[in-house]
């Protein structure tokens, strides 16, 4: 199946409070195991992190972490403020709004570096994935996760039918675009080397989604 791009910025009301109001539990829990299984301490930085989740999940399972979070989409950044201000998380992440293509950040000014599911919102994510790499620190934890490509667009549909079944129409579209616009493991892996991500692994972690990763401590 060819890849159908999305609009690289959900940056409408229905959008943001679409995407808010779908249930990520699940993949956001074993988002977060996943980075304390890579060791990820310290101060994180969050790429794309959309309605703010998952900083907040960061908090209550790491202990002393930090969590800069951002987003190009105000719509997106309003629901991660208001979930912020309702958690008991204020003083520890940070929410701004920036392009992940171009950060304002400093070389290896982060411990961590993570990003759930933008990568198929983007036509190039390569400098995207160099501007990962660069700010994280040597022997930082990193990881990128994303749905992969199916190979139909019937498997697509099936894939929304087992885990988006109790989802509104719009939502449930919503998750069948993203599979048709996300990559295959062979098209990430070679952006990742074409990045310098070449020390990253790539994970096949579930039956849709894929991640790059890094170990905190690991050389490369």
């Amino acid at each position: 199946m060819e890849r159908v791009l999305e609009p690289e910025v959900m940056d409408t009301a229905e959008e943001a409070d679409g995407y808010d109001a779908m249930d990520h539990s699940g993949p956001n829990a074993a988002f977060v195991e996943r980075l304390a299984e890579l060791g990820a301490s310290g101060r994180f930085l969050d790429i794309g992190t959309g309605p703010g989740h998952i900083p907040l999940l960061v908090c209550e399972r790491i202990p002393g972490s930090r969590v800069v979070g951002i987003d190009l989409a105000e719509h997106m950044l309003s629901h991660a403020r208001r979930h912020l201000a309702a958690s008991p998380y204020a003083d520890r992440v940070e929410f701004r709004r920036a392009d992940a293509k171009g950060l304002s950040f400093e070389d290896a000014s982060f411990d961590a570096v993570f990003s759930n599911t933008i990568l198929h919102h983007i036509p190039d994510p390569r400098p995207f994935l160099s501007e990962a790499r660069r700010v994280l620190r040597p022997g930082g934890a990193l990881l990128i996760r994303d749905l992969f490509r199916p190979e139909t667009p019937e498997r697509a549909v099936e894939l929304v039918r087992l885990y988006a079944s109790d989802e509104t129409p719009y939502n449930r579209e919503l998750f069948r675009a993203s599979l048709c616009a996300a990559f295959t493991p062979d098209e990430l892996r070679a952006l990742a080397d074409e990045s310098g991500l070449n020390a990253a692994e790539l994970a096949i972690d579930t039956d849709r989604h894929m991640s790059l990763q890094i170990r905190a401590g690991a050389r490369g």
